[in-house]
């Protein structure tokens, strides 16, 4: 592949344990990232340091009683179900002859190729998600989940390129929903990467990315977990603080287990402990794909919604921008109510606005749900019937703001109404945002025509 120069790049958030990008050792021999390489090319590159239930089936592989994440978040008692929905990993490819791994399927998007360094982190990323209880080395949250690879890195294995990054994301998208883990990040929000997300998005995937490890270097945002639609994921410690690497900020949606995690190296087919949140993502991922294979009516949304209304609230009581609404607890996520659906996601512009009413049918109610940085704004085309005036009545248990046609309404229960002067129907556009002050809530707009 040619790179083309100037290129946005990404780089996978690396645990900042013995396996750090800094101080990975190969035959001997310290690797550093080869920064130096790469800025005589002329490429950007950035780098972020490295940082309902039965009697369980107790697992005996060697490395369990180091998994000390599996109490903490509450599957220490529960017995995972089979294959069900995938998890799909974009990130440096999977090294399938690990002995973890032996015997285990696996789906690759691509031609797995990974490279010494780079295989490191897409190895102990799949070992979190899916290690086999087969009694060697350690087990994964779903240790029966299909697992998607896609191999996005070049070169060493470190880099991944952000249009390698949207070809995987777009391949996952392509394969059918699934759960997508980014366990990568960079400064700067890239509009390639974006539009991959909203393409898995919208076909009913539910991406997941880690926040970043910046914790300890002024807390600078990673996208695309700072991107709206992306649930995003922070670090936490066995005595459930918060990581001093995992980066704080509004985009937090939960926190999981970040530091001392047992992953699969495949640095000399062997086992290590790392920290990041590169390990915390795949965590969520795999709990979300045990959740959605346990209960196949959800929606995507509604995965997200229960992860965070069934999270361990840590910290200040509620949300905080460290946490999230709290700790992943997945026992918790399998028992809670199913919540409301939302509409269907993306539908932030007029280009993918959901349909409310329609010339054939101009009166209905709709429902859906807004989050102040997950899901800002629903945009929802109605049609306005010649020489009558449609009246919206809004209802909401927390709070929304209605631009109705540029007629701004705002509380728990209102009605708003546009009317049409002229003799040709026409479309129209109400966009629905949370109210002042709040955070997270779900509304319903019922719609009328009157004369």
């Amino acid at each position: 592949m040619v790179l083309l120069q100037g290129r946005r790049r990404y780089v996978v958030l690396l645990g900042i344990g013995a396996a750090a990008l800094a101080a990975l050792s190969l035959g001997g021999q310290k690797h550093a990232a080869s920064a130096t390489t790469l800025a005589a090319s002329g490429l950007r590159v950035w780098r972020i340091p490295a940082v309902t239930a039965r009697t369980a089936d107790v697992p005996t592989d060697p490395l369990v009683n180091e998994e000390w994440w599996r109490a903490d978040i509450h599957i220490d008692t529960l017995t995972p179900p089979g294959p069900g929905m995938p998890v799909t990993l974009v990130d440096t490819g999977v090294d399938f002859s690990h002995q973890e791994f032996v015997g285990r399927p696996f789906v690759a998007l691509d031609d797995q190729q990974p490279q010494p360094i780079g295989g490191v982190h897409g190895t102990a990323v799949a070992s979190v998600v899916g290690a086999p209880q087969n009694g060697v080395g350690l087990v994964g949250i779903y240790p029966q989940s299909i697992i998607r690879s896609y191999d996005a890195s070049l070169g060493d294995g470190t880099q991944l390129p952000s249009s390698e990054i949207a070809n995987g994301i777009v391949a996952a998208a392509k394969a059918g929903k699934s759960v997508i883990n980014l366990s990568l990040g960079g400064p700067e929000d890239d509009p390639v990467i974006d539009s991959a997300i909203l393409r898995a998005v919208r076909g009913g995937s539910l991406v997941v990315a880690a926040s970043g490890n910046s914790g300890s270097q002024g807390d600078w945002l990673t996208y695309p977990a700072a991107d709206p639609h992306v649930f995003t994921v922070a670090a936490t410690t066995e005595t459930d603080q918060v990581a001093d690497f995992s980066t704080e900020s509004p985009y937090v949606d939960i926190a999981a287990p970040g530091v001392d995690i047992p992953v699969a190296s495949a640095l000399d087919n062997s086992y290590q402990m790392e920290d990041g949140t590169s390990f915390s993502s795949p965590m969520v991922a795999g709990a979300a794909a045990w959740l959605w294979t346990a209960r196949p009516d959800l929606d995507a949304s509604q995965v997200a919604e229960i992860l965070r209304e069934s999270a361990r609230d840590v910290g200040p009581p509620g949300y905080d921008n460290a946490t999230g609404y709290g700790i992943l607890d997945v026992q918790a996520a399998l028992n809670w109510p199913t919540p409301q659906a939302d509409t269907v996601e993306p539908n932030d512009t007029i280009g993918t606005a959901s349909v409310a009413t329609t010339r054939a049918k101009p009166a209905g109610t709709i429902v859906g749900r807004v989050e102040t940085h997950e899901d800002p704004l629903d945009v929802l085309r109605i049609w306005l019937p010649a020489k009558r005036r449609v009246v919206v009545k809004a209802s909401s248990p927390d709070g929304v703001a209605v631009d109705a046609g540029g007629i701004n309404r705002s509380g728990k229960a209102f009605t708003a109404s546009l009317r049409n002067t002229t003799k040709t129907g026409h479309s129209a556009y109400v966009i629905v945002r949370p109210g002042n002050g709040v955070r997270n809530t779900t509304y319903s707009l019922a719609f009328s025509v009157k004369r």
